[in-house]
């Protein structure tokens, strides 16, 4: 990966599933990449083996900001009830920045909101060299869990 835009950071990946999201989110934010607008995007993986995707929305207050997670699981809820099983999210560089796009975890709200809705859900995780997914569970041992929904929620 050199160069400001770097390649696919998807050539980390060993796991076709992995190989699969991270391609997708990068190819969605290499084209909708605006800066302090949409730096990252993520691709969520249906056990009806669609891909959903979503892009980082950010705005002048913070809090009013949308991750890419949180799009990808909007979107993957509006198309489909099936099962979700993977996802992957991939920053693009900034003008300034020499690095090339990388693979980026889910942020702590997105690990609870995804944990929310799909408990089962694995995320693909850059460890040096290599990327592979692992248990989202491993990256929030110690999820709330509130009284709002019994069991999880409900499906239609």
């Amino acid at each position: 990966m050199s160069g400001r835009t770097g390649g696919d950071p998807a050539c980390l990946c060993t796991d076709p599933a992995a190989r699969l999201l991270v391609s997708a989110a990068f190819t969605t934010i290499r084209e909708r990449y605006v800066q302090a607008r949409h730096q990252i995007a993520a691709a969520i993986l249906d056990a009806d083996h669609r891909i959903h995707l979503g892009l980082h929305i950010d705005a002048m207050v913070g809090r009013a900001a949308v991750c890419a997670e949180a799009g990808a699981l909007s979107a993957a809820r509006l198309a489909t009830s099936a099962p979700l099983i993977a996802v992957a999210a991939v920053r693009y560089p900034k003008p300034t920045e020499s690095c090339g796009a990388r693979i980026v975890p889910p942020c702590g709200l997105c690990r609870e909101l995804l944990l929310d809705h799909a408990p089962g859900l694995r995320a693909v995780i850059a460890d040096g060299p290599h990327a592979a997914l692992m248990p989202l569970t491993a990256l929030l041992p110690h999820k709330y869990v509130g009284t709002k929904w019994p069991t999880g929620p409900s499906r239609p």
